[in-house]
């Protein structure tokens, strides 16, 4: 029998929370694996069991049922040598603001008893890396939304992980600093480490992950590679059709999302669709992503 090589293994991993109005499921027994230099997104919405999860892979609570192993012990038994391989990205920057931009490395690394002769070499190609070394002597106030995320990453790579998780690390910033912590995160990927994230970004996960594993309500709904998941759930065309709708159009699958009907259209059937629209309609014609996967699996797009 092959050994399984998996870095992370969750089987039957279950979380529930005591509430007054009662017991609350919010990992409700799901099964997954992260193969070791990959990138695996938990793509779901807010209040869908991701950063439960993440918390039970840092530690920071335990399940009520099931296994959790990483590197093939579970989570509650990790060694320190263990743990120093594994360093966390929060959803919410929580960087010291009495230190400057290396004091916040450097002091982080001394946590991990990481020498101070290493520490001054690593931190300086750390913020040479998120492109941070002209801040370097900056306080974090004094930095944007954009720089104080890539200083969070900068501080997670200090003890050189091989996993490293990050959960939601662009929300809140603009497109030109999310696309550099992409380019960096696939740079990361390049070299070996293993990242899982959770976002509810669908282009993050369509651009960044291997392995795409939606989740909504505590439930695994599906998972595959992007393409994989958008070939078996949507025809490859999609008119993004403003109301009000134009009568006598072909019949095709659907979706109603308010001021605009979703029209799925297979590829044979693209062009003739296309021609069948009236000169006055509004539309847009794009190729199918895997925001239209979560529609068409939950019937709600995944930021509403």
């Amino acid at each position: 029998m092959t050994a399984d090589k998996s870095l992370i293994v969750a089987q039957g991993l279950t979380k529930t929370y005591t509430a007054k109005s009662g017991d609350v499921m919010a990992v409700k027994g799901i099964d997954f694996k992260v193969m070791p230099g990959t990138c695996t997104g938990l793509l779901g919405p807010n209040g869908a069991g991701k950063s439960t999860t993440m918390g039970m892979l840092m530690g920071l609570t335990r399940p009520t049922e099931g296994t959790l192993t990483i590197f093939g012990t579970p989570t509650s038994e990790l060694t320190r040598e263990q743990r120093v391989r594994i360093s966390l990205v929060p959803q919410e920057d929580n960087l010291d603001p009495d230190l400057t931009v290396s004091e916040n490395l450097f002091v982080y690394g001394l946590f991990f008893g990481i020498a101070r002769s290493v520490l001054k070499d690593r931190v300086p190609q750390l913020l040479d890396y998120m492109q941070l070394t002209e801040k370097s002597g900056a306080r974090v106030s004094q930095l944007s939304g954009g720089m104080k995320r890539r200083l969070t990453i900068a501080r997670a790579l200090i003890n050189d992980p091989d996993l490293l998780i990050l959960d939601e690390p662009t929300t809140g910033l603009d497109p030109q600093a999310r696309v550099l912590i992409w380019q960096r995160l696939l740079e990361l990927k390049k070299t070996g480490k293993t990242l899982l994230l959770t976002t509810h970004y669908m282009d993050e996960a369509q651009r960044l992950c291997d392995q795409i594993i939606m989740i909504d309500h505590g439930d695994i709904l599906d998972e595959g590679t992007p393409r994989q998941l958008i070939k078996k759930h949507v025809p490859g065309h999609v008119f993004d059709m403003t109301k009000p709708i134009p009568k006598n159009l072909p019949l095709y699958e659907q979706e109603d999302v308010g001021d605009s009907v979703l029209f799925y259209v297979n590829d044979e059937d693209a062009v003739a669709f296309r021609k069948a629209i009236p000169e006055k309609a509004t539309y847009l014609h794009r190729p199918a992503n895997l925001e239209d996967v979560f529609l068409r699996l939950t019937g709600r797009r995944i930021r509403e």
